[in-house]
C-alpha cells in the first residue's frame, strides 16, 4: 500500500474527487485521513428515502471508506455552526467550502479476502453470514474474533455502491459489520461480543 495526498479547492464534490482518484489510478484504496470545511453536504442518512442536504459553513470531522475504479462507498461525519453532529452515506453534491485535505491509501492488490481457511470460504455451507467494509477497524475485529474461534462463515466484501444497496436491501443498515444468522440479521459487532461471551459459538462449530 501507499498514501496519495489530495488537496481539493473551494467547489470540489467530495465524493466524485475520490470517485475519480479511483478511475484515474486503476487501484482500490480507503480514505485515511480527512481535515476541511464544506458549504454543502449530501448524505443518506439510515432510514431515509432521500439524501439529508445541510448548507452553511460546516466543519468535517471524520470522512471513512472504500474507493475502486467501479465506485466508492463512504461515510461522512460533519459538524454545522451549533456543533451538532450529522452523518451518513456521503452523496453527490457535497462541496468544499474554503479547502480540504484528503490522505487515501491505495492497495497493490484489490480488495480480497485469503480462501484458503475453510472458516472464510465463500463456498461452504455455512449458517454464519458477515459483512464487512475494508478499513473498518470493527469489521477487523469481527473477523478475527471469528478465526480464532474456528467458526466456520461466509463473508460479503462490501467495496462498491452496487454491493452497499444490495446489502441495505437485507438489513437497512449503513453500519459494519453485519451479522446473519441463517439470514436474519443479528447485529454488528456488538452481537459478535455477546455470542463469544455467552459461548453461543459453539453451535456453529
Amino acid at each position: 500500500m501507499y498514501s496519495l495526498p489530495l488537496k481539493l479547492p473551494p467547489g470540489s464534490d467530495l465524493r466524485q474527487s475520490i470517485e475519480q482518484i479511483g478511475k484515474d489510478q486503476n487501484a482500490h484504496g480507503f480514505v485515511l485521513g480527512v481535515v476541511g470545511n464544506l458549504s454543502r453536504a449530501a448524505f443518506q442518512c439510515p432510514g431515509h428515502k432521500d439524501p439529508t442536504v445541510l448548507e452553511g459553513n460546516l466543519e468535517i470531522i471524520t470522512l471513512n471508506g472504500t474507493f475502486s475504479p467501479n465506485g466508492v462507498h463512504l461515510h461522512l461525519s460533519l459538524s454545522d455552526g451549533a456543533c451538532q453532529v450529522w452523518g451518513g452515506h456521503l452523496e453527490e453534491g457535497t462541496l468544499v467550502l474554503k479547502g480540504a485535505d484528503v490522505l487515501v491509501g491505495l492497495l497493490d492488490k484489490p480488495f480480497s479476502e485469503p480462501q484458503s481457511n475453510r472458516n472464510i470460504n465463500p463456498e461452504i455451507d455455512a449458517r454464519l453470514e458477515i459483512a464487512v467494509l475494508p478499513g473498518c477497524p470493527w469489521s477487523s475485529r469481527a473477523l478475527r474474533i471469528l478465526k480464532n474461534l474456528d467458526v466456520p462463515f461466509k463473508v460479503e466484501i462490501i467495496d462498491s455502491e452496487e454491493s452497499f444497496n444490495n446489502l441495505r436491501s437485507r438489513s437497512d443498515l449503513s453500519t459494519f459489520p453485519q451479522v446473519f444468522i441463517d439470514g436474519e440479521l443479528i447485529g454488528g459487532y456488538e452481537a459478535i461480543q455477546e455470542f463469544k461471551s455467552s459461548g453461543r459459538f459453539a453451535e456453529f462449530q
